[in-house]
């Protein structure tokens, strides 16, 4: 479940400048074994790029040789040859840095994309945030759950991986070095304590301190070149508690406070020198001239994946013009439509994309969920929903929401061990989803194993905050409180809130007066919330168009909500939004609901 603010006069709204790329030359894909680029530069440039990405991800292949390296979210690299190109491609990122825009990341959860100047590549501040996210990327792939400092300062420590002379150079100081040697460090029980909601978080000496630890704990005397860390991470993922973790490992945090600081203060720091891979040649990477639609689509489907919709639709609207039978074009006019709660127009994009080119698996996915099939009583179209959810996997083996809704179809079906199996299948993609760990304790529960159902609740509610958190608490207080053990979990509310759930009736977006209008049904009664100004909201991480399409004012009629609010001073008006969580409930077997549903 995403926690992030909302903002009424921003975000709900597309309000990006527009600015025509269309017409311009085709740009040029290169595809190595693992990466693809797009650039407006030559093939050599895009060979270059990818040269490096596959030699960071043999970094990650020699360094953790069981780790899993393939996402479900495929990444696209955008290699813009200049610093117009780069504003062009994304104006509101380009705003957002001042201009100062070497480079950028924007991870998803169907897809990822990194953009990077060509005219700045070999300089500082061109690569680093786009190989400090692709190391988030590898480190959510293979664990549950991470402590702040420890993600942060392992993906810094890796985002300032340089290429010289056919060697890699790990450890390599971070850019924030002098940020860091401004004042001494936190003490390393306070470092390892932030969390989100820590008044440090997000600051550029956490980053910085963060990347300090992670190189002590690897290169510091007594730290055997990073066999202790690895072995802090295995108790990590093993559930172990950080602190106790932390502890058996390293010792007493507070023991390690003054070696941290004289560790920073030494004016060089240790690295590790690796060979490039003799296996990767940039000059076997294919590369092609895509077309003028081809082009104007893949642009526009940046811009659509960034949430400039504004900016989006006259690339996709002229790449149709070019090419209407290009499936790409379609799939991406079908987000458009679905951005826009035009449900029909956007099944019918996905259905076109689907059959123009079979290896679209999202148009695939997008037309079946739009379709009436997930909610079908019949033998057959519910055989057909598992088919086509089968087919999705088989064009992305790694596409996590596609057995979440295997385990919804078994749930309906009352098949709960192989709602189960599948279920573990998508935590075991998705390690890092909290929602994933919920939906598996939600299934034990179901399955009469409380206890196994209130360790996932606790070990979600132990590790994340706001809605995630939330989430858990409600799972925890459906177990029999004889299958509980341990010290009662609680919700964490905002302060002076109120709270309200039902199924939410209706949601009005962009009223002149009220901003947003929530209208909930409890029990057949409404209750209504407005809201001008920003809050906090967040979705159950299984709720199948999340992550990168969630919004607020299309497709949640029907779903629970819970909604915190602050009650006005005057009492005619209704509560002011504070926090919406939306939750995706599971289905009830199919016998059961139709009996419900009888009169």
């Amino acid at each position: 479940m995403k926690a992030r603010t909302i903002c009424i006069a921003v975000a709900l709204f597309s309000l990006g400048l527009t600015s025509a790329v269309a017409g311009e030359k085709p740009w040029t894909e290169v595809r190595s074994p693992h990466f693809r680029v797009l650039t407006n530069g030559g093939a050599s440039d895009g060979r270059k790029v990818l040269g490096e990405f596959e030699q960071l991800r043999f970094v990650f292949a020699n360094r953790f040789p069981s780790a899993r390296l393939q996402s479900g979210a495929p990444l696209l690299i955008f290699a813009a040859a200049d610093a117009e190109t780069a504003r062009k491609l994304d104006p509101a990122g380009w705003k957002l840095m001042g201009g100062n825009m070497a480079g950028d990341d924007r991870p998803g959860w169907e897809k990822q994309f990194a953009l990077i100047r060509l005219d700045t590549f070999g300089g500082d501040g061109a690569k680093e945030v786009v190989y400090h996210e692709y190391a988030h990327t590898i480190l959510h792939l293979n664990s549950h759950w991470l402590p702040l400092w420890l993600d942060e300062g392992t993906a810094e420590f890796y985002g300032y991986t340089r290429f010289e002379n056919h060697k890699i150079y790990l450890g390599a100081p971070t850019g924030r070095i002098r940020i860091l040697r401004s004042r001494a460090p936190d003490p390393i029980e306070r470092i390892i304590g932030i969390t989100q909601r820590s008044p440090e978080f997000s600051t550029e000496f956490f980053y910085a301190e963060s990347w300090a630890l992670v190189h002590f704990l690897i290169y510091g005397p007594g730290m055997d070149s990073g066999k202790k860390l690895d072995q802090f991470f295995a108790l990590l993922q093993q559930r172990v508690g950080q602190k106790k973790a932390f502890e058996q490992v390293f010792g007493d945090p507070a023991k390690l406070d003054k070696a941290l600081v004289s560790y920073v203060l030494q004016p060089t720091f240790a690295t590790t020198v690796m060979k490039n891979s003799p296996l990767i040649d940039d000059n076997s990477f294919t590369s092609r001239s895509l077309s003028v639609a081809e082009t104007e689509a893949e642009l526009g489907g940046y811009r659509l994946w960034v949430h400039g919709f504004s900016d989006a639709r006259p690339l996709i609207d002229q790449a149709l013009k070019d090419d209407p039978k290009l499936g790409l074009a379609h799939e991406n006019m079908g987000f458009l439509d679905f951005a826009d709660g035009k449900d029909a127009e956007a099944a019918n994009e996905f259905t076109q994309a689907a059959s123009l080119d079979g290896n679209l698996y999202l148009s695939l996915f997008y037309k079946t969920m739009l379709s009436p099939l997930p909610t079908s009583s019949s033998v057959a179209g519910m055989n057909a929903f598992g088919a086509a959810m089968g087919k999705v996997l088989q064009l992305n083996p790694d596409f996590a929401p596609a057995y979440v809704q295997l385990a919804r179809l078994a749930l309906r079906e009352n098949d709960l061990g192989s709602a189960l199996a599948v279920s573990r299948k998508a935590e075991e993609l998705e390690p890092s989803r909290a929602g994933y760990h919920v939906l598996t304790g939600q299934i034990l529960l179901r399955m009469g194993k409380g206890a196994d159902a209130a360790d996932s609740a606790r070990y979600v509610a132990e590790r994340w905050f706001g809605p995630d958190h939330d989430e858990a608490v409600e799972l925890w207080n459906s177990v029999p409180v004889a299958q509980r053990s341990g010290d009662p979990i609680t919700e964490m509310p905002l302060k002076d809130t109120q709270a309200a759930a039902g199924k939410i009736k209706s949601i009005v977006c962009g009223d002149p007066d009220h901003g947003l209008t929530l209208v909930l049904d409890h029990d057949g009664q409404s209750q209504t919330f407005h809201s001008k100004r920003g809050f906090e909201t967040g979705y159950s991480d299984t709720l199948w168009f999340g992550g990168d399409h969630f919004t607020l004012c299309h497709h949640l009629e029907g779903l629970r909500a819970v909604v915190r609010y602050r009650a006005p001073a005057d009492s005619a008006y209704p509560g002011e939004v504070a926090e919406v969580e939306i939750r995706d409930d599971l289905p009830q077997p199919l016998k059961q609901a139709m009996a419900a549903a009888k009169p």
